[in-house]
């Protein structure tokens, strides 16, 4: 199991030595479809990727370029995490992305932003009411998400529907966990694909 984690870890590290390559020609499309399968962990950076493979969720999202080019786009997405251990969340996420192309059709990408973690507790819960225990569920609280991301896609364009499929890597700290740990990492694994319809919506 080492092998896959470092080829993946050199993989994720590879656009640090990306040098951003200008193109004048068209090579983006707005709104596109994202869909994408989450592997889940509470954990540090680049430690336990077993257990984010434990720990699956879906995500889909869409995008919109800040300057009609691949290489600056805003992100937003909707993920659900399954997580038998601390409980199962939904993430709601903006992050502003940068795409620099590694070799053409090949990019690296380094992103950023901030959004919300739902998350729910793992089994039922229980609180004190009038010297008596009573159940409030799997009732989950609501967190201020830091995301910071990393990755490799692949951006062939076509004025015809076209996929763009990538790898991600994030890390996100999560505030507001409880007093005596405020804030808490967690990360996630993301294998996807961005679908870009043939539309006139740019």
């Amino acid at each position: 199991m080492k092998k896959p984690f470092l080829t993946l870890l050199f993989l994720v590290l590879l656009p640090f030595l990306a040098v951003s390559q200008t193109e004048n020609r068209k090579d983006y499309r707005n709104f596109p479809l994202t869909l994408s399968i989450q592997f889940h962990a509470f954990s540090m950076p680049f430690k336990n990727f077993k257990t984010n493979f434990q720990n699956i969720g879906i995500g889909l999202g869409t995008e919109v370029s800040h300057s009609s080019k691949h290489n600056w786009v805003q992100e937003f997405s909707l993920i659900w995490v399954r997580n038998k251990t601390i409980g199962n969340g939904l993430f709601f996420l903006t992050q502003t992305a940068w795409r620099p192309y590694l070799s053409n059709p090949v990019f690296g990408e380094f992103k950023a932003g901030i959004g919300y973690h739902l998350a729910f507790r793992p089994r039922d819960s229980f609180k004190m009411v009038d010297g008596n225990w009573e159940s409030v569920g799997k009732k989950g609280k609501g967190m201020l998400a830091i995301p910071l991301g990393i990755g490799l896609g692949s951006n062939h364009y076509s004025e015809n529907i076209y996929s763009s499929p990538f790898i991600n890597y994030q890390f996100m700290l999560l505030k507001g966990f409880n007093k005596t740990v405020p804030i808490i990492p967690e990360t996630l694994i993301q294998l996807g694909t961005r679908i870009h319809f043939n539309s006139q919506i740019q």
